[in-house]
């Protein structure tokens, strides 16, 4: 199937790009995840389990056992705070 990833703040900067759309067999952002880390490099460091990591679908905030469909799109972005 085919996503539209979306990446944020430092997130972008460390792979270098603000979106991009995959053809994924992933069927969850967990394994989603999973296959962006595989990648290696700036994506493995990024995304790695132990870094907090916020993810939405079509624009909710999602966890990881959230289930993709063809089409969607999906965001990766480090945790925002506000004063």
């Amino acid at each position: 199937m085919k996503i539209t990833v979306r990446y944020f703040a430092s997130i972008r900067e460390a792979v270098g790009q603000g979106s991009e759309v995959l053809d994924t067999s992933a069927t969850t952002l967990g394994a989603l995840r999973d296959e962006l880390l595989a990648r290696g490099g700036s994506y493995a460091s990024v995304l790695a389990r132990g870094r907090a990591v916020r993810m939405a679908l079509d624009q909710v905030l999602s966890d990881e056992a959230a289930a993709l469909r063809d089409g969607a799109e999906v965001a990766f972005f480090p945790p925002v705070t506000g004063g």
